[in-house]
């Protein structure tokens, strides 16, 4: 049995989501809530927000295959779909080698492990892959439901789409600023793809795959780069933004709104589910 994701998700760091906060997710429209930062195998965090939720689900975006081992991940995938059954999908990923000095073999890496999760009867239907290039975005239209693409843009799902075919999941990724000064959002939204996005070579190869040139890339992004990255301005104008995923061939986006620090996203989250017609 698929997850149901809807059509819009939110994307935030493990750390930033609590009980409360999943409830406002939840109540106000979004299909999904994912779980950024690495989240450790144990996936307690993803279990407490599917406690304190009745409907909406909860994704892993991503659970690191370096860091946790299949069998710890597949253990606490049965514990959690056994509870909530058919709201949680595990989303794996080989992460980037500046985070790991163990970073070799990643392909052969990344097919272990889903062999791994094979044998643990963590079913293809219950896992989604972070994908970015098309080896591994063929991967995982052939092991798991699909990709889960991130610092992407509606150009990459066009291109990711044609790679997956019809009938695979694609649920990329989008930082959200809402807010309409251009400067004030990309200062904002800047720090967020330079550290440590800019700097890693899986994610910096994807974008010079989409065309963008060294000069785009360095001293933090250019305005260009950020503006493609990060969409900002009123609320209708993001919704436009991550409905250009749709359109491209997207079946679900997941939105990571970015306030400045310490802020709370209630307010933005209101403001973006109004604007995308949720609720």
């Amino acid at each position: 049995m698929s997850v149901e994701l809807g059509r819009y998700g939110i994307w935030q760091h493990a750390g930033v989501l609590t009980p409360e906060l999943a409830r406002e997710i939840e109540s106000l429209g979004f299909g999904a809530i994912w779980l950024g930062g690495s989240p450790p195998g144990d996936l307690s965090i993803a279990e407490s927000l599917l406690d304190a939720t009745d409907r909406i689900a909860v994704a892993t975006g991503i659970v690191n295959m370096w860091s946790t081992p299949a069998d710890e991940v597949a253990s606490s995938y049965h514990r959690i779909e056994a509870k909530h059954p058919g709201r949680f999908l595990l989303g794996v990923g080989v992460g980037h080698p500046e985070a790991t000095s163990d970073y070799t073999r990643p392909y052969a890496t990344v097919v272990e492990y889903l062999d791994a999760l094979d044998a643990a009867d963590v079913p293809v239907a219950g896992r989604a892959l972070a994908a970015l290039g098309p080896k591994v975005l063929k991967l995982s239209a052939e092991r798991t439901a699909g990709a889960h693409p991130y610092l992407t843009t509606p150009e990459h799902t066009r291109e990711a789409r044609g790679i997956l075919g019809d009938g695979v999941l694609l649920a990329p990724e989008h930082k959200v600023v809402l807010n309409s000064d251009p400067a004030a959002a990309r200062e904002i939204g800047r720090p967020a793809v330079q550290k440590p996005y800019l700097g890693l070579r899986n994610y910096v190869s994807n974008l010079k795959r989409l065309g963008w040139a060294d000069s785009d890339i360095a001293d933090g992004g250019s305005d260009a780069l950020i503006d493609a990255l990060v969409a900002h301005g009123e609320p209708d104008a993001v919704a436009a933004r991550l409905d250009e995923h749709l359109a491209a061939g997207a079946d679900h986006v997941c939105a990571q709104i970015l306030t400045p620090k310490g802020a709370d996203l209630t307010p933005d989250l209101r403001r973006l589910a109004g604007a995308l017609g949720l609720g």
